[in-house]
């Protein structure tokens, strides 16, 4: 009988790529996957993606969020703005794991290569 937990069920395989996409959390064991750089080309692959989707959001949260509290004319136009990309990112996020749990490839047109070209060359 085959363990639940064995590195070979491709179920449990396919959970571990879902949990690195899961918006915000999913970000500190897909960092973790690429700093030991261990996983096979799939697990890495997923785990830059969601690395960079974070990375990509948390950046545009936090100059979104201090230039909203600065400006005095564009404050409201900022945060909603913020809002926006912050339901982006989930929604984004959120058709990844759909697309990865309908077994399809979970890779965005251009901003997958982005991901394999600036922390291909850093983290893995």
């Amino acid at each position: 009988m085959k363990d639940i937990e064995s590195a070979d069920n491709p179920t449990f395989k396919r959970l571990y790529l879902l949990v690195y996409l899961i918006p915000i959390f999913g970000f500190f064991p897909a960092l973790w996957t690429l700093y030991r750089r261990q996983g096979n080309r799939e697990q890495l692959t997923v785990s830059r993606l969601s690395v960079t989707l974070a990375g990509s959001w948390l950046l545009g949260y936090l100059l979104l969020g201090t230039a909203g509290e600065m400006s005095e004319f564009l404050t409201l136009r900022l945060l909603l703005l913020n809002t926006l990309l912050t339901s982006g990112y989930f929604i984004v996020s959120l058709w990844l794991m759909v697309r990865l749990y309908s077994r399809q490839s979970p890779r965005l047109p251009g901003f997958s290569r982005f991901a394999e070209r600036v922390l291909g060359k850093y983290l893995s």
